[in-house]
């Protein structure tokens, strides 16, 4: 938690008031974005992000499994963040604790949309080995290194990078048995599929502090906040979640708006991920 002064509040306020925020940005203005890719190798894709002071890690682990019950023709994802109490004081214990499931839970809404798979930005059906029998599981795992704000879009920046990063093993099922039994199946050790990612969505978290709203808010700012709405927008631009933390509500009129400038900033956010995600894949077949 940042502790300021009245002074420093009215500082920090006042320059977002005018368009002009403590470190010389904009409100609609991230910080330096930087991406390595393949940090962890025991992991099928795995990524690092910083922005700005906010340092993340993201790694995907592939294991065979069975489809549910319930979507026997989809794979499963499952979330789990950790902070680390090095990152930030109060990440030690229940403050740490608590803060990981709000972000795993937020992830997983954004990544997943809603319980139809409506607007899901990863294709669970593609996660399908045999339908009712074999599927792949997806463990995303995301660790806070540094907290400097807007932690929800560093991971889901680190997460899409590690998914861009991801070879999932190309599997050959045996021939049919009997519905009560399992198949047999043959892994390859020498063929790769690339993780599809064209759908995984960039989340714009848009911070209110006073009258205004501004995107990739330091921790400095985050503690003077009204209010914030992140939003996950994909390639084409269609809304994948969205969720809200603050005690102060928000008109429904304002939220719209917030839609159409997340929308805005996600083409730029988006571009530049790419070119970044591109580089640190090019250095990463380099070494």
């Amino acid at each position: 938690m940042v502790g300021l002064s009245v002074g420093e509040q009215h500082f920090v306020k006042g320059g977002i008031a005018q368009d002009l925020r403590t470190d010389g940005r904009k409100r609609l203005a991230y910080r330096p974005i930087y991406v390595e890719t393949g940090v962890i190798p025991q992991a099928n894709g795995s990524a690092r992000v910083k922005i700005g002071g906010t340092d993340v890690i993201a790694s995907v682990k592939a294991e065979i499994g069975r489809p549910s019950s319930l979507q026997p023709d989809k794979g499963k994802v499952a979330v789990f963040i950790d902070c680390s109490p090095t990152a930030e004081p109060t990440f030690g214990g229940r403050g740490g604790e608590e803060l990981s499931s709000e972000l795993a839970l937020a992830l997983q809404r954004c990544l997943l949309g809603g319980k139809s798979g409506a607007g899901a930005g990863i294709n669970l059906s593609s996660l399908l080995i045999k339908e009712g029998k074999v599927c792949w599981d997806l463990y995303i795992d995301g660790l806070v290194i540094s907290s400097d704000g807007n932690l929800l879009d560093a991971l889901g920046a680190a997460i899409k990078a590690a998914l861009t990063n991801t070879a999932i093993p190309k599997v050959n099922v045996s021939a049919e048995v009997a519905d009560d039994e399992q198949p047999e199946i043959d892994i390859s050790d020498e063929e790769y599929l690339q993780f599809d990612t064209s759908s995984v969505p960039v989340i714009v978290t848009l911070t209110k502090v006073g009258a205004h709203y501004i995107v990739d808010a330091t921790a400095e700012e985050e503690s003077q906040m009204s209010s914030a709405v992140s939003i996950s927008v994909n390639r084409v631009g269609h809304i994948c979640g969205l969720t809200k933390r603050g005690g102060s509500g928000l008109d429904p009129s304002v939220i719209l708006d917030m839609i159409s400038v997340a929308k805005h900033v996600t083409e730029a956010l988006m571009s530049k991920l790419d070119s970044e995600i591109s580089a640190a894949e090019a250095c990463e077949d380099e070494s």
